[in-house]
């Protein structure tokens, strides 16, 4: 029978209905039962995309033993990471104090107060390598509640005050940072710089957009050496990214992370994040060097959301999982046993699929092209667990000139057609299981790409895929007063969280560049965020999980990771919104989440590179560029192509003209440097 999970809307939730885990939701209800049993709670936090939730439900969530051990010692809570995230960065701060890492599936033994006592990540169902097992753990763990309870709360009590407090701490208001800091980050960046692979740092390495985005912005500040390095790093970056595994060569797109350091082997799901922030980087990439690849893999993903992610609703599914079956009529053995999936089978090739949908010639221009070998392609550093073996991940090891050399100059159109054959041939195979809810944060991000898209590429259908997701969400998800986190068939029940507020703002004021009425709706967005979320002591915007009444935690969210921090996107949105609207007061509060965030940007720039380019714009000025009427084709264009990293863009009546604002100082824009 199906547990308590089975009326959910999350397909993180309704992957675990059929455990024999008596899951139950986040509630004050769970936490009450715990209480009347006496007993702690166990709680899972993970995400339907993640490869090691998948092997943690397999090997443990499934196995009718070890739920019976979690069922007796626990009232056993599982929460979808993406619904709440407030809930997952409240306990990730206690395991990573604790253990000295974090990731996904995380879990933690918490008292019925809510107060976390043990924590970690993936366990294994038996004693490995030195680890203990699971269900081992669920014992011992249960049998200290009982007979050293003391203990355990004491424990627990100093945990969560020493967490307190370190997130408690009152913001320092102070000056904002010197411009130093500006030079001193492009040195941190060098020295972190992989000068053979691009990106930053060893293995494994994550695209982490943010970085790059504000290099661009400050080779745009910067003349000279400075300029140069920013440049360099950048392009060096974009080009390996895309000739690597990580990105999709059939689809487009991006997968999550590469697990080595060359951008060869990635870890296979694709995020909607990603590709919203990878098509904003490929564009202004284009823009800031002219380099017309850059323009062409944004397209590629511009191709893949709106083919692959796009809800009939308008907005934008969540993610694509790296797991999938593979098909028997490919494996090259016996049939797999059961429906077991494996990590990159839809995305991975052996080499003889190839060799049976092409012809000869095709097929050797193909496998040259894209490194396509006969026993697969992986080294071993990138899998070192053989789960590659005979398969390939594909990667451009051989660019269009190399390639005209060596087959011919047909060989460019040869290799198109040959993609198009496979990426058909791709479609008829299992599909991996899609996050098909639509989540505010992510959808907001996307809307921006969308339409910086239509706005450089003049291309109407990323405006109308925009719009479609701005109204989507307008009408489903925002109440007059109120945003709501996500939807799936209806909408949840969990409100929105800064995160939401802050990247749909960022994604209407690019929409607003094409239609300047939906900007009514960011300044009642951004009201909101203001008196749910503000905190004048923090100077910042908190989030918070609450639990009998009370905060658990409060967190000033203060990292531009995988996602940038809310507080710095809002940063950059209430200077953009100061110079649209002339209002004032939305940049006197950008001014305090800067000063707030003033010791951060002089000792770890390179942890909140969002919040340094708002300091840029801080420092040199919001442009405001009016587009009156319809300028000529050829203002028009240049304005397209020219990179303006510190421009806001709307539109009016006129006699087609540009009028460039920088404070009220208001000038003919007419294309030319300086």
């Amino acid at each position: 029978m199906a547990n308590a999970l089975a009326d959910e809307t999350s397909p993180y939730l309704l992957q675990h209905r059929d455990n024999p885990v008596d899951w139950v939701t986040w509630s004050e209800a769970a936490f009450a039962e715990a209480r009347r049993r006496d007993v702690l709670v166990f709680l899972s936090v993970g995400y339907s995309t993640c490869h090691w939730c998948h092997v943690m439900e397999r090997e443990s969530f499934e196995d009718e033993a070890i739920a019976a051990v979690m069922n007796e010692h626990f009232v056993c809570v599982k929460v979808d990471r993406e619904e709440r995230p407030d809930v997952d960065a409240t306990y990730m701060a206690f395991v990573q104090a604790t253990t000295g890492q974090g990731g996904w599936p995380m879990s933690v033994w918490l008292t019925p107060e809510g107060k976390p006592v043990v924590g970690g990540t993936y366990f294994p169902p038996q004693d490995r390598q030195g680890r203990p097992g699971f269900p081992r753990i669920c014992t011992e763990i249960g049998r200290l509640w009982r007979d050293d309870r003391d203990k355990m709360e004491e424990s627990a009590a100093k945990v969560m005050a020493h967490l307190r407090k370190e997130s408690a701490a009152e913001a320092v208001v102070r000056g904002l940072p010197d411009p130093k800091v500006f030079g001193d980050f492009i040195d941190r960046c060098e020295a972190m710089f992989d000068p053979e692979w691009g990106g930053w740092g060893g293995a494994p390495k994550f695209p982490r957009p943010v970085l790059p985005r504000v290099l661009l912005q400050l080779a745009e500040r910067f003349d000279g050496d400075e300029r140069e390095a920013c440049l360099q790093m950048v392009e060096r970056t974009l080009r390996a990214m895309a000739a690597g595994g990580m990105h999709d060569q059939l689809g487009g797109g991006f997968h999550r992370y590469s697990v080595d350091r060359y951008w060869h082997v990635p870890h296979y799901e694709k995020m909607l994040y990603d590709q919203a922030q990878l098509a904003l980087l490929y564009l202004e990439g284009w823009q800031a060097t002219g380099e017309d690849e850059f323009r062409r893999v944004a397209e590629a993903v511009f191709e893949y959301v709106l083919r692959d992610l796009k809800d009939s609703g308008g907005a934008f599914h969540a993610a694509e999982d790296a797991d999938s079956v593979e098909s028997r009529a490919e494996s090259g053995g016996p049939p797999a046993s059961g429906e077991e999936k494996l990590e990159g089978a839809y995305w991975t090739w052996r080499g003889e699929e190839i060799s049976e949908r092409l012809d000869p010639e095709s097929a050797a221009i193909f496998c040259a092209a894209f490194g396509v070998e006969s026993g697969g392609n992986a080294r071993p550093e990138s899998d070192p667990h053989g789960e590659l073996e005979g398969r390939n991940t594909l990667y451009r090891a051989l660019d269009e000139p190399t390639l005209v050399e060596r087959f011919g100059e047909d060989a460019p159109d040869q290799l198109a057609a040959a993609r198009k054959t496979l990426l058909e041939a791709r479609g008829g195979r299992p599909l991996p299981h899609r996050d098909d809810k639509l989540v505010t944060a992510w959808n907001g991000l996307m809307i921006a790409a969308l339409a910086r898209g239509a706005r450089v590429l003049a291309r109407e259908d990323l405006a109308t895929a925009a719009r479609g997701a701005l109204e989507f969400l307008k009408r489903e998800l925002w109440d007059g007063g109120r945003l709501w986190r996500s939807f799936r068939g209806r909408r949840g029940e969990v409100a929105a969280f800064p995160a939401d507020h802050a990247f749909l703002i960022s994604g209407i004021i690019e929409m607003a560049a094409l239609e300047p009425d939906w900007l009514g709706w960011a300044i009642e967005l951004q009201a909101a965020l203001d008196r749910d979320w503000w905190s004048d002591e923090r100077a910042g915007y908190l989030m918070r999980a609450e639990l009998h009444g009370e905060p658990l935690l409060e967190i000033r969210e203060d990292y531009d990771g995988a996602e940038p921090a809310a507080n710095h996107v809002a940063a950059e949105n209430l200077l953009k919104l100061a110079a649209l609207t002339g209002n004032e007061a939305f940049g006197t509060r950008a001014e305090a989440i800067l000063r707030g965030g003033a010791r951060q940007l002089e000792t770890q720039a390179f942890a909140c590179p969002v919040l340094l380019g708002a300091l840029d714009l801080k420092l040199r000025g919001v442009a405001k560029m009016e587009l009156r009427g319809e300028p000529s084709e050829e203002l028009a264009s240049k304005l397209r192509e020219r990179f303006l990293p510190r421009a806001v863009f709307t539109r009016s009546e006129g006699p087609g003209e540009v009028i460039e604002c920088l404070g009220d100082a208001c000038r003919p824009w007419t294309g030319s440097p300086g």
